[in-house]
Formats: structure tokens, sequence, C-alpha cells
């Protein structure tokens, strides 16, 4: 267990790194839009590369950062029993998503896009606008962010089993954020303290 733990260390070092640098991507696109926006405005005049970009940028930030996203625990979530179980429910529960729908969606768009991908540098194909960019950078961002988000899905799995051997902490807690136990010890604390701050004023 502890190797895989260290696995599940490396990915999760992986995957940070990813999204230290994927925030620049958004940067970029911003500045290139309103670098576009003023080129129209003033010269009249634009490109099709300008609007292309943006998008590949933005495809490239969204896609790659879907395995930080889930490190991170910021996807989606609606819970409307999960949230009422036992925590050893939870954590079996996403397990079974882990495992057994997130690992074979990732499989699967793996074994269509990375043909395509490899077809699409291959053929150089290059977009039907005019002045428009090259094809394939855009179709590679499919397979990095789906191996990225694949290997952060085993990462998880990986922390729930070692939560369930006794091996790990409470992987469904966000890091900084308390869990429910230590949010009462938290309150019975200050409680105390608040009791114990007025017991001499009432014995005044």
């Amino acid at each position: 267990m502890q190797g895989l733990l260290k696995l599940s260390r490396a990915i999760d070092w992986l995957n940070t790194q990813v999204g230290k640098w994927v925030i620049w991507l958004i940067l970029a696109s911003t500045a290139i839009s309103a670098i576009n926006a003023v080129v129209r405005k003033v010269f009249n005049t634009s490109s099709n590369a300008y609007l292309e970009v943006q998008w590949y940028l933005f495809a490239w930030s969204f896609l790659v950062a879907a395995g930080v996203t889930l490190l991170n625990r910021e996807h989606v979530r609606i819970d409307v029993l999960n949230s009422r179980l036992p925590k050893k429910a939870q954590v079996w529960i996403d397990i079974v998503g882990f495992a057994l729908f997130l690992t074979p969606l990732c499989l699967l768009v793996l074994y269509y896009t990375v043909p395509m991908t490899l077809q699409q540098y291959q053929s150089g194909e290059m977009s039907g606008n005019p002045g428009g960019l090259i094809r394939w950078p855009v179709w590679l961002a499919l397979p990095v962010g789906f191996t990225l988000l694949m290997l952060q899905g085993w990462s998880e799995l990986i922390k729930r089993i070692a939560f369930l051997t006794g091996d790990g902490p409470d992987p469904t807690v966000k890091a900084g954020e308390k869990s429910a136990e230590e949010e009462l010890a938290e309150i019975l604390r200050q409680r105390e303290q608040g009791e114990a701050a007025a017991a001499p004023a009432a014995a005044r």
C-alpha cells in the first residue's frame, strides 16, 4: 500500500504543477481577446487566427485542468443522499465511481481521440476558416486532459482504499477543511472556553 500511496502522491504533484501553469493559459486567452478587440476597433482589421487561438487556449485550460480540479474536489457534486450516508459508505461510492465509471470513460475517450489526434497531425489539417490555424494542437488537449484526469482518478481511488484499510487519512475532506468531527470538537472547545471565561464574572 505504501508504494501505491507514493504513486498517488506523485500523481497529485503532477496535477498540482499542471494546475499552477494552466492558469496562465487563461491570462493569455484574455490578453489575446483584448488585443484582438483593440486592433479590430482601431485598425478595422482582424484575423480568424486570433479567434481560434482563444478557444485553443480555453480548450487546453479546461481539459488539462480536469485532473487538478478532481484533486481539489472542485467538480460539481449534487449530494442529495450521499452526504447523509456513513463515511465508509461515501468512500465506497467514490471507489465504485472511480473504478467502474471514470476509468472506463477516460479509456473510451482515449481509444477514440488518440488515433484521431495522430491522424490530424499526420494530415496537417488546417482550419476551414480563412487565416485559421492548424488543427492537431487543439485535438492534442483531449488525450492529454483525459490522461491526467484518469491518473487523478486512480490517485483518489488509492487514497480511499488506504482510508478503508487504515493506512491513510480521510480523503473526502479538502485540504485545509475540517471534518465534521473536528468542527464538533472546535465548537465544544469554544463553548468550554466561553463557560470558563464567564465563571469568574459570575462569581463577582
